[in-house]
């Protein structure tokens, strides 16, 4: 059995068309910079490790008896063989399978999946952002901060004084934040795991420097939707979206709730990296009920950000005769 100090990370890259063994590996010196390189499901403390024995999340993952001591060491037990008849890809499909059920738990900090605070600076305001990976939506992803980074220097473009702004997915709450700082009554909603950490987020870096106090709402994708936000009471300037869409069974619904929002005269925002061959078929998919603009790529870090507005439904059938 080995022992790993836990000091920096070691990334598998994100291409799921290549085999495991064929992908780049990347050596970081920050969760950051393991986050931009890697997918989600590679980005653990675990990870973080000063030694020539350097593993993946999911060969860690996959090995029974990991044990984590409060003093930052993790023992790890000899490789385990994975089943004859299991290809790379079998079992990348099975991590995340596994990864996704087990991140819609209650959000509820730990020793192991602590992450402790993160610092930004936006608007002239310092943010401090509480993370736990017990949670997708407990980590900040690249897409995020790219949105929050977009906005600062857009403001003129995109203002959002007195607006009313919608976030779908907003996970740690760093994106509300930054529209609240800029002027906008904001609703940030996420599934209810999230929410306790949301609003702990939100209520430590807007009290007392907003115009409008920040919402938190519990908003489930899909056609409940019309159900828990009657279109009748709730309507918004803006729909902001950072890194929602990767691998999940959950996509169709989240382009339900996203055409739902987006009434006319409601801009959508929405940035994202870009980890796998879904990412490519969801923004097909957007496109076809959306107008969308590309505001800006970043090829650094493999994020776009979109704006988009509903389609009415004479484009649509015009499109629909065309093809």
């Amino acid at each position: 059995m080995s022992t790993l100090n836990i000091n920096t990370f070691k990334v598998i890259g994100p291409q799921l068309q290549l085999p495991r063994s064929q992908r780049p590996q990347y050596i970081c010196q920050s969760r950051a910079q393991a986050v931009s390189k890697g997918i989600c499901l590679h980005v653990h403390p675990v990870l973080n490790v000063k030694t020539s024995g350097l593993v993946s999340i999911m060969e860690i993952e996959g090995r029974p008896g990991l044990n984590v001591q409060k003093k930052g060491i993790v023992k790890q037990p000899d490789p385990v063989k994975p089943p004859p008849n299991n290809t790379e890809e079998d079992m990348d499909c099975k991590d995340m399978k596994k990864e996704a059920l087990s991140r819609r738990s209650a959000w509820q900090p730990t020793v192991f999946y602590s992450l402790g605070n993160e610092t930004f600076s936006f608007t002239g305001q310092e943010i401090n952002i509480r993370e736990s990976l017990d949670s997708f939506g407990a980590v900040i992803w690249p897409g995020a901060v790219a949105l929050c980074q977009y906005l600062e220097k857009n403001r003129e473009q995109f203002d959002l004084l007195d607006k009313a702004v919608l976030e779908l997915g907003a996970g740690t709450g760093l994106v509300s934040i930054v529209a609240s700082l800029l002027g906008a009554w904001v609703t940030a909603t996420d599934l209810p795991d999230v929410l306790s950490n949301l609003n702990f987020n939100l209520s430590r870096n807007t009290r007392g420097r907003c115009r409008y106090t920040p919402q938190v709402a519990a908003l489930v994708w899909g056609q409940d939707v019309k159900r828990d936000f009657p279109s009748s009471i709730y309507s918004y300037d803006y729909v902001f979206c950072a890194d929602v869409v990767y691998h999940h069974s959950f996509l169709e619904d989240l382009l339900i709730t996203m055409q739902y929002f987006c009434k006319p005269g409601t801009t959508l925002l929405w940035a994202n990296k870009v980890r796998f061959q879904s990412d490519l078929c969801f923004i097909e998919n957007f496109k076809k009920v959306f107008n969308v603009t590309l505001l800006e790529e970043i090829p650094q870090e493999e994020v776009w950000i979109y704006q988009a507005t509903a389609k009415t439904s004479a484009q649509m059938r015009e499109e629909k005769r065309e093809n």
